[in-house]
């Protein structure tokens, strides 16, 4: 068994909360788009939308690296304005025995948390690929700043 960590980051988002949330829960196709250079493709492999059990993958270039992550839909909860995926395959199964994200959104700030579980204990905490989230948050933000 990993050694199992927890990772949150938050950034505050002056577009509002609400649009993050939407751009995650029915507008995830603009975000390649939107977040060019970084989130290279999404596609929705089983669902239709996202909603729990929906099954999705992205390719994104994370560090200079292009990379793949398939992922699980486990929880969207519009009320908290959360959606949380549970990775099922790709690049960071390579490293991790399980890692889950969390995306979840209030009023001014979006907050991502990553629970994981390292291989080894020599598995770097995933401190790279938080900053990448929030990076993600911010060209969300700044494309919906330019357009008002």
């Amino acid at each position: 068994m990993g050694v199992k960590g927890k990772l949150i980051g938050s950034v505050e988002v002056k577009c509002g909360g609400n649009l993050v949330h939407d751009i995650f829960q029915t507008n995830t196709h603009h975000i390649p788009n939107i977040c060019r250079g970084k989130i290279k493709h999404f596609e929705i492999h089983e669902g239709g939308t996202i909603k729990a059990g929906s099954v999705v993958s992205w390719k994104y270039n994370d560090d200079g690296k292009d990379k793949i992550a398939k992922q699980v839909i486990e929880a969207v909860d519009p009320q908290k304005k959360s959606i949380t995926w549970k990775v099922v395959g790709g690049d960071l199964l390579e490293l991790y025995n399980s890692f889950t994200t969390i995306i979840s959104c209030d009023h001014q700030w979006a907050t991502w948390t990553f629970v994981y579980e390292k291989k080894t204990e020599e598995t770097p905490e995933p401190l790279v690929l938080l900053g990448f989230a929030l990076d993600l948050i911010k060209d969300i933000e700044g494309h919906h700043l330019l357009k008002k």
